[in-house]
């Protein structure tokens, strides 16, 4: 369709005929937890967010796929600055149809894919042929605005990918931590490194010494590893500099992280200001990954899915990224919505296709969700996390003990009602699933996305918050310590003139898959949920509690270097 015919026919929907409107998205309610107290007020100005369709993003999927596979002929030949290509009359037509309605449009990517409108609730409403509410949430601070189903009209359709917010409901506790984390303090040494044990204690050492992490220090400066923070959690210089004196003191304790900022993130320092969840993603890359340049990317505001674009299109305009992201936050997917994870999703394929190792926590509610609750315990309808369903990033679990580990209650695992399983994994996940009995009550997408895909341990860290030394659990320690590993894989890759590794789901499932310690004792019924709440069981091969298992350093090292 010809622009100008586009914009007679947005000229035609504006002089108020009635244009034909086709469903972008619906959901029959709010998340649980969400209460509507009414309609949004017709005044009340509202900021959308719409994101338009790129070009050829099966293309794009083709292409990492086949880089990031072993065996490819261009395996691991990454792409530099990636440019999310679409038709050029696109970002004319969002003007168009902004300026038609009397609305100022206003470009907020490098790429030109994502443009912002502001406009009162109720021409939104028509415009979108929909009915925007307010509704509340315990973890919220006020109300939210948001509907619960939006169009497009006709000529618009295909054109735009995302209008955000509208469907998407997702609170501001998206802390992937359980809810009794903090358990103790601790100033002397620890009994032992047996997290199984109450009196044990994880620590770096601990960990270089269960997954054979070497304490040589990385070479390369280009060599990056990048944590990510959200909800002002700030991580501090000093709580670093004193963990490391405490755990580390072959480290220098002036061992600094980078600050990266985006939509106005700030990171202020002071006892009051220390995050708990930015401190044990620094502290334990910091602890794992020795002398390997770190940066710590705070991102303002609230909204955790504009976080989440706005992260990558950050990384994705970044002459030179990181090699490693870790990310310790996460949602229940539906509460998401299907365009909104689609999205974001893909722009974790851009990064990965950029040669960045994406990494995610899989969740603390076990096969419920974020957080569980003792209101679902008895709920057999699985709910999966977001974004550790995404295909794109590798999604880390955890575990406990030694001399066997376990997988440990609370580690999220799952399959994704929105991702179809990706052919790097459809042989390990089908032999999980023949593990299943028949008459298992446990509601679930046998054809989704599977997840996690590697575990390290989860439970009993020791670090340093606001000056106290705490101990602190979750699939927020372990994916961290995962992405210290990769980083110091990266760092030998560099130094021998070889490419990082990149997108590493194809090559865990593959070349990697012997390179792991399989955890085949578990039940992540959630960490409030009775053990006898139905959920999966850790088995013989992948399962959706560990993934692939453990990881064993100097196996993984040779399988970068085959």
């Amino acid at each position: 369709m010809k622009f100008s015919r586009l914009l007679t026919l947005l000229s035609v929907v504006i002089a108020g005929s009635a244009a034909s409107m086709v469903l972008h998205e619906r959901r029959a309610a709010a998340p649980a937890g969400f209460i509507s107290v009414g309609a949004a007020p017709a005044s009340e100005m509202i900021t959308l967010r719409v994101a338009l369709t790129s070009n050829n993003v099966a293309g794009l999927q083709d292409q990492l796929l086949s880089i990031a596979t072993p065996g490819s002929s261009n395996y691991r030949q990454w792409l530099s600055k990636h440019t999310h290509n679409h038709p050029p009359t696109l970002s004319r037509l969002s003007m168009v149809f902004a300026s038609a309605n009397g609305l100022t449009s206003t470009v907020i990517s490098p790429n030109g894919d994502w443009v912002s409108i502001t406009l009162p609730v109720s021409k939104a409403n028509t415009l979108f042929a929909t009915k925007f509410e307010r509704f509340t949430h315990p973890a919220l601070n006020g109300p939210i605005t948001r509907t619960l189903s939006v169009s497009l009209p006709s000529e618009l359709v295909g054109h735009v990918d995302v209008i955000h917010p509208t469907t998407a409901f997702v609170s501001q506790d998206v802390r992937l931590v359980p809810r009794m984390r903090r358990l103790t303090g601790r100033d002397g040494p620890a009994s032992s490194c047996n997290s199984s044990d109450p009196a044990g204690v994880i620590t770096p050492t601990c960990l270089q010494e269960l997954y054979g992490i070497p304490s040589t220090p990385a070479t390369e400066t280009s060599n990056a590893l990048l944590a990510t923070g959200y909800e002002d959690f700030w991580a501090q210089q000093a709580d670093l500099s004193q963990f490391l004196s405490l755990l580390r003191p072959d480290i220098s304790p002036p061992t600094t992280f980078t600050l990266l900022t985006t939509d106005n993130g700030t990171n202020p320092q002071g006892p009051s200001d220390a995050g708990i969840e930015a401190n044990l993603d620094i502290q334990y890359t910091a602890g794992i990954a020795t002398n390997v340049p770190l940066e710590f990317l705070s991102v303002g505001g609230f909204d955790f899915p504009t976080a989440l674009f706005d992260t990558t299109t950050f990384l994705d305009g970044v002459p030179n990224p990181p090699s490693v992201m870790t990310t310790s936050y996460g949602d229940t997917e539906s509460n998401f919505g299907a365009s909104v994870a689609t999205k974001i999703c893909n722009g974790y394929m851009a990064l990965g296709a950029r040669g960045i190792s994406v990494m995610f926590s899989s969740g603390d509610g076990g096969v419920r969700g974020n957080h569980d609750t003792l209101d679902v315990c008895t709920n057999n309808t699985f709910m999966p996390v977001f974004p550790a369903a995404c295909p794109f990033v590798t999604a880390v679990g955890s575990t406990q003990g030694f001399a066997p580990e376990k997988a440990i209650n609370f580690t999220g695992g799952g399959f994704s009602n929105v991702f179809p399983t990706p052919h790097y994994q459809t042989a390990a996940v089908s032999g999980f699933l023949e593990t299943i009995p028949s008459d298992f009550p446990g509601i679930f997408n046998k054809t989704g996305r599977a997840y996690p895909d590697v575990s390290t341990q989860g439970w009993n860290f020791e670090m340093v918050a606001g000056g106290e030394v705490i101990l602190e659990g979750g699939t927020s320690a372990s994916s961290p310590t995962f992405a210290g590993i990769i980083a110091l894989i990266n760092d030998r890759l560099v130094a021998a003139q070889k490419p990082v590794l990149g997108f590493l789901n194809p090559f865990l499932y593959s070349k990697a898959s012997s390179a792991f310690t399989d955890v085949t004792i578990g039940h992540n019924s959630g960490f409030e949920c009775p053990a006898s709440s139905v959920a999966f069981d850790a088995a013989v091969g992948w399962d959706a509690l560990t993934g692939l298992g453990t990881p064993k350093f100097s196996d993984l090292l040779d399988a970068a270097f085959d």
